[in-house]
C-alpha cells in the first residue's frame, strides 16, 4: 500500500528542475545521433561535377557543407533572443527562459521528422535551425537551468546543487546515447530508418516542456547572514567606533577576471571547433561509423561530464580552482593533438580526452571558472 507521505515525496521530486533536465537530455541526444545518420544516408549520392570529386570526398563535402550551415544557424540566431528571455527572467519569470527553448528543441525534432516520412530536401532542417534559434537554443535555456538551480539553493550548498544537476545531464545522455544507435535500427516496411528514434526523442522532449510548464516549481532561497550575537545594548566601555568595525569590501581583481574571460572564450571556440570537425570525421573513411557506433561515439563524449563531477570532488581538496581549470585545457589540447592520428575506431576510444568528443563545449569544465567568478 503506498503511504500518502511517499506520495507527497514523489511529487515533491516530480516538482524539482532535474526531471525536465533529464527528459530533455535524453531525447537530444536521440536527436543528435538521428540527425547525424540522416544526414550522412541522404549525402551519399552528392555529387559535384564541377569540382570532379570521388563518390566519397563529394559525401564528405556535402555533410561538411550542411553542418558548416547548420551550426551557423545555431550559433548566431539564438544571440538575441537568448538577451531577450534573460531580461524577461531577470524581471522573475524564471521558467521563461526553460520553457521557450525547449520548444525549440520540439520543432526541431519535428523538423527532422517530417524530413524523415515526407523524404523532404535536407535543407528544411535550416528551417528547424532557425525555429530552434528563435526559441533561444541552448545558450537560453542552460544559463536558464543553472540559475534555478542555484536560486533553489542556500549559498553552502550552490554548489553541490549545480554539480549534481550537471551530473544527471551527463547521465542521461550517457544512457540515451547507448540506445539510440539501436533505436536508429528500428523500422518497417512503413517506417523508414530513424523514424522511431525521432519519434521517442521528441516525446521526451515534449514531456520536458509540460514539466516545466505545469509541475516546476521556482523556489527561491534568499541567503541568509550569521545571526549577530552581540549583546543589544552594549559596553559602552568596550565600544568601537562604527567606521572602524566596517570593514572595506573586497576588491575583485579586474586582469585576473579578463584573463578567465578569455581563456573560456578561447577554450570554447577550440573544442566547438574540433567538435564540427569530428561530426564529419567519424562518418567516413578510415571510421566509416554506423549509427551504433555514433551512438557509442555520442556515449564516450557523455563521459565528460562523470569524468569531471569526480575531478572536482577528489581534486578541489588539494588543489585551487585556477589549477583545475589549466588541468582541463590541458587535457583537451592533449586529446584533441592525439585525435590527428587517429585511424581506427580502437584508437579513438584510447584518446585520453576522447570523452570531450561530441560535447558542446560548457559546464563540466568551465565549472570551476564560474564558481570562480
Amino acid at each position: 500500500m503506498v503511504t500518502p507521505n511517499l506520495c507527497q515525496t514523489a511529487f515533491a521530486v516530480l516538482r524539482r528542475l532535474e526531471p525536465a533536465v533529464v527528459l530533455e537530455q535524453l531525447g537530444s541526444s536521440l536527436f543528435t545521433t538521428a540527425l547525424q545518420m540522416v544526414v550522412k544516408d541522404r549525402c551519399v549520392n552528392a555529387t559535384y561535377p564541377d569540382a570532379h570529386l570521388s563518390r566519397e570526398a563529394s559525401q564528405q563535402r556535402a555533410i561538411s557543407d550542411f553542418y558548416m550551415t547548420y551550426n551557423l544557424i545555431l550559433h548566431l540566431v539564438p544571440l538575441l533572443p537568448a538577451l531577450l528571455l534573460a531580461r524577461v527572467a531577470d524581471r522573475g519569470w524564471r521558467r521563461v527562459p526553460i520553457a521557450v527553448p525547449l520548444c525549440g528543441y520540439v520543432l526541431s525534432s519535428l523538423t527532422l521528422l517530417l524530413v524523415v516520412i515526407l523524404r523532404l530536401p535536407l535543407g528544411v532542417m535550416f528551417g528547424g535551425a532557425v525555429a530552434f534559434g528563435l526559441s533561444g537554443g541552448f545558450g537560453a535555456y542552460w544559463p536558464g537551468v543553472m540559475t534555478l538551480a542555484a536560486l533553489s539553493s542556500t549559498a553552502t550548498d550552490r554548489s553541490k546543487v549545480i554539480m549534481t544537476v550537471e551530473l544527471l545531464y551527463g547521465t542521461a545522455g550517457l544512457v540515451g546515447s547507448l540506445a539510440s544507435g539501436h533505436l536508429f535500427l528500428l523500422y518497417s516496411s512503413s517506417l523508414a530508418n530513424g523514424t522511431i528514434l525521432i519519434i521517442v526523442g521528441a516525446l521526451l522532449q515534449l514531456l520536458s516542456l509540460m514539466h516545466s510548464i505545469f509541475l516546476l516549481q521556482v523556489k527561491h532561497h534568499p541567503n541568509k547572514e550569521p545571526e549577530d550575537a552581540s549583546p543589544l545594548l552594549p559596553d559602552n566601555s568596550s565600544e568601537v567606533p562604527v567606521e572602524a568595525s566596517v570593514e572595506a569590501p573586497a576588491e575583485r581583481n579586474t586582469v585576473n577576471i579578463v584573463l578567465l574571460v578569455v581563456a573560456a572564450v578561447l577554450y570554447v571556440s577550440a573544442v566547438g571547433g574540433a567538435v564540427e570537425m569530428m561530426e564529419v570525421f567519424v562518418l567516413k573513411e578510415p571510421l566509416n561509423w554506423t549509427a551504433t557506433q555514433v551512438g557509442y561515439g555520442h556515449a564516450a563524449g557523455c563521459t565528460i561530464f562523470l569524468t569531471s563531477f569526480l575531478g572536482v570532488v577528489v581534486f578541489r581538496r588539494c588543489v585551487s580552482d585556477v589549477t583545475l581549470i589549466l588541468i582541463g585545457m590541458l587535457s583537451f589540447a592533449s586529446g584533441i593533438y592525439f585525435m590527428s592520428f587517429v585511424r581506427t575506431t580502437s584508437m579513438f576510444y584510447l584518446d585520453p580526452c576522447s570523452h570531450s568528443r561530441f560535447q558542446r563545449p560548457h559546464v563540466a569544465p568551465l565549472s570551476p571558472i564560474c564558481s570562480w567568478l
